[in-house]
């Protein structure tokens, strides 16, 4: 029963006390309220003269104002600081605590605890290169990009947070997790076939990979059109340049060290999220999964992102070239 109507009770039974009714039976053909409430009722109206709760019954609480302050202290001070350490902290200052209340404490109080983000390192000097992109690339016409990438998609993946009731569900993971890696590219207007391989890429492989797809670029894009790649060795090769010299018509400039402002690592998350649902047993089967997954992404998912790149141009000056949040 909630609260209110426990009070709506006790005001109930409080009026028709002081209207001279004080027999229980009668109490509870009048009300319908339980003899148990009324027996508690008039014991209480019989001692005190009043129904109202007597507040502080309950145990009292082991973190007080103070406690919580220096538990919070402690936290900012060493975010690394585990439970069972603020405990032993708090037991030298006499305040015993068992380290699952403080980090329960620390829960309710809106903490995490997690690994931090990994992400590369931008040093100044990326940061002033990707402040200067952004200002010349802010007000493009995006339309005519396409943006590549290559990943690699691991087997046995582990990265998906699954409910449970009582027994943590357990994922047998082999010590050697082999991987597949692939290409891909996508537009406003569509996404290239996904190309998986199992080796090692080199630059006479990548420019077989792009060659292979021009013509699927073509079709969406006609003959005007810019091709997008970051600063890998293999994407920047002389035997690289010339092929795109000759058989593209513009080569997109891009900062180093900046995943963040490529749309297709979005697509990379939404693939490898589903294949890992999926729970492929298998290369093949990854390799297969991997291809359906790539294929089902809806057209209205790349506008987004595509339509996404003037904020994020906006955000990273902003931020003065820092890491944006996509």
């Amino acid at each position: 029963m909630s609260p209110s109507s426990k009070e709506t009770q006790r005001q109930t039974l409080l009026h028709l006390w002081n209207e001279g009714i004080r027999d229980a039976s009668e109490l509870h053909s009048r009300t319908h309220i339980p003899l148990s409430t009324i027996y508690y009722n008039i014991n209480k109206l019989e001692k005190n003269g009043s129904v109202n709760h007597k507040r502080g019954n309950g145990r009292p609480r082991k973190i007080t104002a103070n406690v919580s302050r220096a538990i919070s202290q402690y936290v900012r001070r060493d975010s690394s600081m585990s439970g069972k350490s603020i405990a032993a902290k708090l037991a030298e200052n006499g305040v015993e605590l068992h380290h699952t209340t403080i980090t329960k404490h620390l829960a309710k109080k809106g903490y995490k605890n997690s690994l931090p983000l990994r992400t590369p390192m931008l040093t100044s000097t990326h940061k002033e290169n990707r402040v200067a992109w952004a200002r010349r690339h802010l007000n493009d016409n995006w339309k005519k990009t396409i943006f590549t990438d290559e990943t690699a998609f691991q087997l046995f993946s582990n990265t998906i947070k699954r409910w449970y009731k009582n027994t943590r569900p357990v994922r047998l993971m082999p010590k050697d997790r082999r991987k597949i890696f692939a290409w891909g590219g996508f537009c406003i207007k569509g996404k290239t076939s996904l190309f998986c391989f199992r080796g090692i890429m080199d630059s006479k492989l990548y420019v077989e990979i792009v060659e292979r797809h021009l013509p699927e670029v073509n079709r969406m894009l006609g003959k005007k059109w810019r091709f997008q790649q970051d600063n890998d060795p293999k994407h920047t090769s002389c035997m690289a340049k010339n092929f795109f010299k000759e058989n593209v018509p513009e080569i997109m400039d891009w900062p180093s060290n900046s995943p963040d402002l490529n749309p297709i690592e979005n697509l990379w998350a939404i693939v490898k999220r589903e294949t890992e649902r999926r729970m492929p047993k298998n290369l093949n089967e990854l390799e297969r999964i991997m291809v359906e997954e790539w294929n089902a992404i809806p057209v209205s998912v790349l506008i987004n992102l595509v339509d996404s790149m003037k904020r994020r141009c906006e955000e990273v000056i902003v931020k003065n070239g820092e890491r944006i949040s996509y």
